[in-house]
């Protein structure tokens, strides 16, 4: 299928590995020009490097900037090419006991995962609407709406973007621009990935049995029972920030494995 993404220009927040990454290769092998991110220069000139074997008719560019940091933010902004696609995927996570939660920790997550979304929309949504085309997509999380125990500071941002998602698709009437929110479930990405490592690890237990655990005991409802494959959110996401998902505005998509059991 032809996505008639070709030409376009996409920016990724937090692109350099996992879920990020994986949209970045996704969206090259459809033609797209795609600007990356990451907090160092040396991890994004590496990501550049491995994006550029699979580039196939699209190029990548890289720019670094600490999200947390609102003057690396805003250079970043005055490097950016004329974006037509926007994924706001840059965020953090932390397993933290509520009452340990720090007033900082609160801050600091809501300055990475909500604030860099809405300070890169400010900048690029009214362009979008000028030239009456583009693509703006929160990476949320089904955290959002079904907050984790576990890092409820996690799930607040992840609900926060569905608001702010909401919010600017109602300014998108009569539009040929969308802005919607991907809800992945639990995935198997770099950071991810090392937290099972690590468990498994203080356990003295195989990889295996800590992911058997993890869906038996804190994510019960799975109908998947596995945690999803950073292709998998990839390829929707591809697909939403296409013209052919001209018809999706103002939603939030659920890529979760059936984990969530409410049917709206």
């Amino acid at each position: 299928m032809d996505l008639q993404l070709k030409n376009k220009t996409a920016f990724i927040s937090g692109s350099t590995a996992g879920i990020g990454f994986a949209i970045a290769e996704s969206l090259l092998k459809e033609g797209v020009k795609v600007v990356i991110n990451g907090r160092s220069q040396e991890s994004v000139n590496d990501a550049v490097k491995a994006l550029e074997k699979i580039a196939g008719s699209g190029t990548v560019l890289g720019i670094a900037a600490d999200f947390s940091r609102v003057e690396e933010v805003n250079d970043l902004i005055t490097q950016l090419p004329e974006i037509d696609i926007l994924i706001n995927n840059a965020g953090i996570f932390e397993p933290t006991p509520f009452e340990e939660i720090s007033d900082e920790d609160w801050f600091r997550f809501f300055e990475v995962n909500v604030m860099s979304g809405i300070r890169l929309s400010r900048e690029l949504f009214p362009k979008m609407l000028k030239k009456n085309w583009g693509r703006i997509i929160f990476i949320s999380s089904e955290s959002a709406v079904f907050i984790p125990d576990e890092m409820i500071h996690y799930g607040m941002t992840k609900t926060a973007q569905l608001a702010v998602s909401r919010g600017l698709a109602e300014l998108t009437k009569g539009t040929q621009v969308t802005v919607n929110s991907i809800l992945p479930g639990p995935t198997k990405s770099k950071g991810v990935g090392s937290f099972i490592e690590d468990l498994a690890k203080k356990g003295n237990i195989i990889i295996a049995e800590v992911e058997s655990d993890f869906f038996k005991n804190m994510r019960p409802t799975s109908l998947l029972q596995r945690f999803l494959d950073v292709s998998e959110i990839a390829n929707a996401v591809t697909f939403y920030s296409s013209p052919l998902a001209s018809g999706t505005n103002g939603a939030s998509i659920r890529v979760e494995g059936g984990l969530v059991r409410s049917i709206l």
